[in-house]
């Protein structure tokens, strides 16, 4: 039987759809048209859940296999089993899971048990001449772009969060929802005892980031960086060695193994620019560094430069921003102060 058609894992909890869903189905659509094929959606969730919005957001079909409570925990087993069988019923040529904490540990489990290959932590997807999926991941610490073929069926790969636009909503586009029972598996050796209450920060989602790196001498430093985000509108955020220092929460670091951020305006300060970091972040609007060190790789990416000591500049931006609350947005207001006393790249 021939492989046909892209799916992809809409991923939930508690009934409510990951964002990260959306971005795949945007890319999912392109590679759909590309291949003349459908694309699908799988959710693994509770009873009754509200699917409509993968159809509003281009999903020819929803498959949703249901379970009151089998999939109310981040159960890698149950969910893989699940995922194996159904996938194994639609036989897709693509299959795209977000790189979530969940999709990173359930995808490879899938692809070992349909004996398929997977390429983790995709940035780009496209499709050759011949119909093959090219998967675009970093390699060699984020150096080059590696450009990967799978010869086996589906073709897989873990997709990273806010990596790609989401798609966009259509009401009232019309799709089929088809909705299975979940195949019983249970995990044995997994005894739930409680959930533990989230802070429920999300640096992903902030549209100014005020980042915090070698540079700082203190944990308390951080909060000079949080009274310019606060000022801002925006969050703080912090390179992966102050994290490591107990400076700050892990949800704030932002980097390959921390978190990926798009904001309208990101300020490095005290941050060296290590590639690791970079991955993070550089897909921001506007991206500004303050750093004493001029060589610091940092500046190859900034929009805006400014060379200093971060404890004699912040506190002088701080007062600036003050009176630039006129301003019609942040960026521009940073901007203003910038192209006025900063090295404007």
């Amino acid at each position: 039987m021939e492989s046909k058609g892209v799916l992809v894992f809409a991923e939930q909890k508690n009934g409510k759809l990951h964002k990260v869903s959306f971005e795949l189905l945007g890319v999912g659509r392109k590679i759909a048209e590309k291949l003349g094929s459908e694309l699908y959606a799988a959710v693994l969730g509770p009873f009754g859940m509200s699917c409509a919005e993968l159809i509003e957001r281009g999903a020819d079909k929803v498959f949703v296999v249901e379970d009151e409570s089998a999939f109310s925990l981040p159960d890698e087993y149950v969910f893989a089993e699940n995922l194996i069988r159904l996938t194994e019923e639609i036989r897709p040529e693509v299959f795209l899971i977000g790189a979530t904490s969940l999709g990173r540990s359930v995808a490879p489990r899938v692809a070992a048990g349909l004996r398929t290959g997977l390429t983790a932590d995709c940035t780009d997807l496209d499709v050759d001449e011949d119909g093959h999926l090219v998967q675009i991941r970093p390699a060699f610490s984020e150096n080059i772009l590696a450009q990967i073929l799978s010869d086996s069926m589906p073709q897989m790969a873990t997709v990273r969060y806010k990596e790609f636009d989401e798609a966009e909503r259509v009401p009232g586009r019309t799709g089929e929802i088809i909705r299975l029972k979940e195949c019983g598996s249970k995990n044995p050796s997994l005894e739930f005892i409680k959930e533990l209450e989230s802070s429920g920060f999300d640096i992903s989602s902030a549209e100014v980031v005020v980042s915090g790196g070698s540079g700082l001498r203190s944990p308390e430093d951080f909060r000079m960086l949080e009274e310019l985000a606060v000022l801002l509108g925006g969050s703080v955020g912090s390179s992966r060695p102050m994290v490591e220092a107990g400076f700050i929460p892990r949800e704030h670091q932002v980097g390959y193994s921390g978190n990926r951020v798009k904001p309208k305006v990101y300020i490095a300060c005290g941050i060296s620019g290590a590639p690791q970091h970079l991955a993070g972040m550089m897909d921001s609007e506007v991206i500004i560094a303050i750093n004493s060190d001029p060589s610091a790789p940092i500046f190859n990416v900034a929009d805006y430069g400014i060379v200093g000591d971060i404890y004699e500049i912040i506190p002088q931006l701080i007062e600036r921003i003050k009176k630039e609350k006129a301003a019609s947005s942040s960026s521009d207001a940073v901007a203003s102060i910038l192209s006025n006393g900063g090295n404007n790249k």
